[in-house]
Order: structure tokens, then sequence, then C-alpha cells
């Protein structure tokens, strides 16, 4: 059995940016409340502990963080209540808790949209700016980002065909409307329901399919109950930390710039950390008896261009039309440069 501890979707690298929400401008500590879903005990929360402790000596103990991780504070829509009504300061949010702040950051996270952790790495930065101004204009600091990774398709049968494909019974979270979207342009049945319900799910036959990133499905243990999974992701899934956008300005400007820099460097940390983790996980999924099996092309063309009418079909009401030239127009740009080489 492989160890929980090897982290969860939600997540290393996102979580950490949650070192960076705590403290005070004054000579007084005030302890932030940042709720994660990242596991308590993990190797994640061990590194966040450390970066937290460095934080708190470089600021003479001005700035401190109360951990609230595994989801005690309910799953990214309770927590997102929670700050707004000033019960919690900050979390470290996937893209489905930001969405609920700001809906057009979920244009991050369209199927097939992105090819390398490069073009993910290159376009968010680009679209960053954009974002940080529309976090604030609903009362948020968006701080540092995170990975998730590559969500795969797992599945207790092989995934041939679209025949096959249809035969599945997925999982789609409660709060993400592109992925429920996404199944219904194809034809695919799907049950809503939060992330604690899925290994339940799977266990009863409610649902014979999920997806995520390798070290989600064994953090969160979906991969006891399937056998096979995709080579191929069918998407990306980033995130960030998120403050209170009041609790971010009664820091002063030095502390600020302590969390930032001690920040920011955890955050490369565990953004390095994630993904090499994911290829792990990977790995030990199939040496567990998981096949990853390579999408026919067939599927795949298939599965791409209905996934291009998505993203046109969503626009103007998931994310702007704006939002969505944006990222294609980066993406694009990218590819350019790395073409000319």
């Amino acid at each position: 059995m492989m160890s929980r501890r090897a982290g969860t979707i939600w997540i290393a690298a996102i979580a950490a940016a949650a070192l960076w929400t705590v403290g005070m401008g004054d000579a007084r500590a005030k302890e932030r409340r940042v709720a994660t879903l990242a596991p308590a005990g993990s190797a994640w929360m061990n590194i966040l502990e450390k970066g937290a402790n460095k934080i708190a000596e470089a600021t003479g103990g001005r700035v401190k963080v109360k951990w609230y991780p595994g989801g005690t504070q309910g799953d990214e829509k309770d927590v997102v209540r929670k700050i707004r009504q000033k019960q919690l300061d900050g979390a470290a949010l996937t893209t489905v808790g930001l969405s609920l702040i700001y809906p057009g950051v979920r244009v991050m996270q369209l199927p097939f949209l992105f090819e390398s952790v490069e073009e993910v790495d290159y376009v968010r930065a680009k679209m960053w700016p954009y974002f940080e101004k529309k976090f604030e204009e609903q009362g948020f600091k968006l701080l540092y980002p995170g990975d998730v990774g590559w969500a795969h398709m797992y599945a207790k049968r092989s995934i041939q065909s679209f025949d096959d494909l249809k035969k599945v019974t997925f999982w789609a979270w409660t709060d993400d409307p592109i992925v429920r979207a996404y199944f219904e342009q194809i034809g695919v049945s799907s049950v809503p329901l939060g992330v604690p319900e899925v290994l339940t799910a799977l266990k009863t036959g409610r649902i014979d399919g999920c997806y995520g990133s390798p070290l989600a499905a064994v953090a969160l243990q979906w991969y006891t109950e399937v056998s096979y999974a995709t080579v191929e992701p069918f998407g990306y899934t980033v995130g960030a930390m998120v403050v209170r956008l009041d609790a971010w300005n009664e820091m002063s400007p030095e502390d600020r710039a302590t969390e930032q820099k001690i920040g920011k460097k955890i955050g490369a940390m565990l953004i390095k950390r994630v993904r090499r983790d994911n290829d792990r996980a990977k790995r030990a999924m199939q040496k567990n008896g998981i096949r990853f099996v390579d999408t026919p092309q067939a599927l795949r063309s298939k599965l791409e261009a209905e996934a291009q009418k998505l993203w046109k079909r969503l626009a103007g009401k998931v994310y702007t039309e704006q939002e969505l030239a944006m990222v294609l127009k980066y993406r694009d740009e990218f590819r350019k440069k790395r073409a000319s080489k």
C-alpha cells in the first residue's frame, strides 16, 4: 500500500503560498488562519511548516500562521466562504476554489489547452498581472502560483475507443463546470461529487472512473479502485494562494517583503517537488498494477476537437471571450518562439 504522505491534489505547490499570507505590520504578532486541503503530516506540510518557521524568525515573530490542513475547514467552497466572513484569512486553492472568487481564472484549466509545463509556466506568467487585478477587485490578494499537475483519466476498464469512454461513469467535481460541460458535450456520463466522496463512490460502483494527477490518485487512494489510466493527460490543473486583501494590507511593507522573498523560494521548490512527485506517483501506480494505456490517435483527435468546441462555447459564460483570446495568444506565442529555436 502506498503512503498517504505522498501529498494531495490540493497540494504541495499551492499550499506553499500560505506561508506568505500571515503577519501584522506592528510589533504584535497576530496569528493568521490559513486553510488547505493538503493533509497534516504530509511531506508537503513538513516543508511548509519549516518555511513558516523561517518567516517567523526573519520577522522577529510578528508573522505567524495557524494551519487548518486536510480539509478540516471543508471543501474549497466552504473555505472561500469562511474567508469572506473573516473566519479565515487565506487559503491554498486549486483552480476550482480560485474560480469561486473570480470565475475567469477557469480559462487556465481548459481541456487539451497545454502540451507542456513550459507552456503552462509561460502563459501563467503572462496572465498573472491580469488576474492579480481581477482578484483585488473581489477583495482578495492573489499571491503566488502553484501546480496540481497533469490530469489523467482513471477507470476500471481500458479506454481504447469512444465507445469505451461512453461506458464509463466518471466523477465530476461539483464546483467544476468545465469538466461537467466537457463530459456532457462528448456524451459521457458523470456524477457530481465533492472530492471526499470520490473514493466511496468508486468502491460502491456509483462511479467507475475519475480524473486527476497521479499524485492525487495515490494520496486520495483512488488508485486502489481502478485498473487503467490514460498515458496522455487531458488537461493541466494549476492553483494559487489567496489572502483577504484587508488582511494583506494590514501588514507592514517590510514584513510583506520578507514573506515574499522567503515565500518565493519555498513556492519554486514546491512546484518543482510536485512535478517530480507526480512522476514518482505514476511509477508507483504502475508497480502496483495500474496500466497506463496510450490513447489511440483517432480517439485523441476526437477529444481534442470537442475540447476546442467547448472553449468557444463557454466563452462569455464561464470566462470572457477576451480571456480566452489572451490565453490562446500567449500559448501560440510560446509555441512559435520554441519552433524558431
